[in-house]
């Protein structure tokens, strides 16, 4: 009787430890993987912040998350501390997290234009109205840039470039999807002139027509800079206007055998 008691303590008393070493193990796991996470403090957006807000609005606008270190990229800014007189180069949207990129010196928003992405630099080439969607491209859009070349002879079939275009002197191709317009420059439209009999009106409805060719910069990398000079140089330069919708494929260069 004795033997059986003390038996079913020890079965007790083992139960209670390895319940207690069972914790233990599942607490230092818990913390081992939040370590893992290496978890930092963040400031995210809240709600909707127009372009041109002062950092000084921004402190109900934005929360502070704890996220994994992984999870947020170079530049986030976990306070507001040292942003002050700084306004917001962008909107930004709910859920998003605040880079510091995204906080500039007021002096540096130069009317008409949009700030340069990190790590990219400007170039500005200068085309004709219907090269730039009739002249309503604007800074803030983002495009397709398409180049041109007409070569003086035809290109030998034995040339190391695409098969589709040895044996022809003209092709046209798509040099970058997603080109980001930071500012146009081009001559103030005319002004129309009414005749009084409510033609003002169905002048200010229509598109008006392009006035003169007009300079249009774009941020891309140094590499992808030196592209559109060498297309500016050397062929013609075509944009497109993108939208959210656009579908961007990669179709193979076109020459007048592939046209049709």
């Amino acid at each position: 009787m004795k033997s059986r008691l003390l038996g079913g303590l020890a079965a007790l008393l083992l139960a209670v430890v390895g319940a207690v070493l069972l914790f233990a193990y599942v607490q230092g796991a818990s913390a081992r993987a939040q370590a893992g996470l290496e978890p930092v403090s963040v400031l995210v957006v809240t709600e909707q912040v127009p372009a041109g807000t002062k950092s000084s609005e921004l402190g109900g606008k934005v929360r502070t998350e704890s996220l994994p270190k992984s999870a947020v990229p170079e530049g986030a800014l976990a306070t507001l501390d040292e942003q002050a007189g700084k306004v917001t180069a962008v909107a930004l949207e709910p859920g998003e997290q605040l880079l510091a990129a995204r906080l500039v010196d007021p002096r540096d928003l130069v009317p008409g234009t949009v700030p340069v992405p990190e790590g990219l630099e400007e170039v500005t080439v200068l085309l004709t109205p219907e090269r730039l969607l009739g002249g309503r491209i604007e800074a803030g859009d983002t495009v397709t840039v398409y180049t041109s070349f007409e070569a003086e002879e035809s290109i030998p079939a034995d040339a190391p470039v695409p098969a589709e275009l040895r044996g022809w002197k003209q092709s046209t191709g798509i040099l970058f999807h997603d080109v980001l317009v930071t500012a146009v420059q081009k001559a103030a439209p005319e002004t129309k002139k009414s005749s009084g009999n409510g033609d003002q009106d169905t002048a200010q409805s229509e598109v008006e027509m392009p006035n003169g060719s007009a300079f249009v910069t774009v941020a891309r990398s140094d590499a992808d800079a030196a592209k559109l000079v060498f297309g500016a140089e050397f062929g013609t330069i075509w944009l497109a206007k993108q939208t959210d919708t656009s579908t961007k494929s990669d179709p193979p260069v076109t020459t007048f055998g592939g046209l049709y």
